[in-house]
């Protein structure tokens, strides 16, 4: 491709600046979405895990004194 006026060299840094502009771009989108996938929320703490637990240690209520 040969562009009147421009050199070999010219039309080299034409496409590298495109290049560069295109990569640049894509950077800063991959590193919003990145930021905002450390901004969610946290996932809510199982509980069945403490609930065993609390049931083994004796720490619920008294079945037999409910049923009276």
């Amino acid at each position: 491709m040969i562009i009147r006026g421009h050199s070999g060299q010219d039309i080299r840094r034409m496409i590298w600046r495109r290049k560069f502009k295109l990569l640049t771009v894509a950077v800063l989108i991959l590193i919003a979405v990145t930021l905002m996938g450390c901004t969610a929320k946290p996932k809510p703490t199982l509980n069945a895990l403490d609930k065993f637990w609390d049931t083994l240690g004796g720490k619920t209520k008294n079945l037999v004194e409910n049923t009276k």
